[in-house]
């Protein structure tokens, strides 16, 4: 298996940098000096083809001009075409869901992240606060269709301390770091519906008992 990886980059200083490296099996096998126009061998099997190359009239030069030169204009040239759709930014949408384990109460909250771009994005659960690693799981960044990006963690947590916990987003679409409030679990707020409805009968109840003895106390 031979492997070949080369390119260039241009620094906010306005250095430039330029490699060039070849593989053999999985290995660094010889990789291009551009200060100084050779090659370096990284293995003793790589020094014959080192020195080869290194005897070749005028190859090392190019590669050295290529990388310098040629490679820098196409990167700043595919840049400037690119530059409407690199630089944008999407603000990610942040929405928290929440279950309730049957078997010992626990709650685990879902912070899922998504629609935004770039890719590069900071999300995690805080408590009062801090950064809170214990009994968190996350996912992995991963593309939209639309070209923006999606993202998830999870926590599981006592319900008794759900008002010390925010699912921490800080991302280049929003002009501030944006914390989300854990949502009350669904068989909470069935249960607060249940005791609703049972105390609102009985209000009812109370007031026609009411009504019937007052109209009863009248006839008589």
């Amino acid at each position: 298996m031979i492997q070949q990886t080369f390119g260039c980059e241009v620094r906010e200083d306005g250095s430039k940098l330029g490699f060039e490296h070849h593989g053999y099996d999985g290995k660094t096998f010889l990789t291009f000096d551009k200060e100084t126009a050779s090659w370096v061998a990284l293995d003793s099997q790589a020094q014959i083809t080192q020195r080869k190359w290194d005897a070749i009239p005028g190859f090392n030069q190019k590669l050295k001009s290529y990388l310098d030169e040629y490679c820098i204009d196409w990167l700043e040239k595919y840049l400037s075409y690119g530059n409407k759709t690199l630089l944008r930014t999407e603000t990610p949408v942040v929405t928290v869901s929440s279950r309730t384990e049957a078997e010992d109460g626990m709650e685990t909250h879902v912070c899922r992240v998504d629609g935004f771009y770039p890719r590069e994005i900071d999300a995690t659960w805080r408590r009062d606060g801090e950064v809170w690693l214990q009994d968190t799981l996350q996912g992995s960044v991963a593309p939209n269709a639309d070209g923006t990006f999606h993202y998830w963690l999870s926590i599981q947590i006592d319900p008794k301390d759900r008002g010390r916990y925010r699912c921490h987003v800080e991302h280049d679409g929003l002009k501030e770091p944006l914390d989300v409030a854990l949502k009350e679990s669904k068989l909470g707020l069935i249960i607060g519906c249940i005791v609703a409805g049972l105390v609102l009968m009985y209000v009812i109840a109370g007031i026609w008992f009411f009504r019937r003895h007052q109209k009863g106390y009248r006839l008589a």
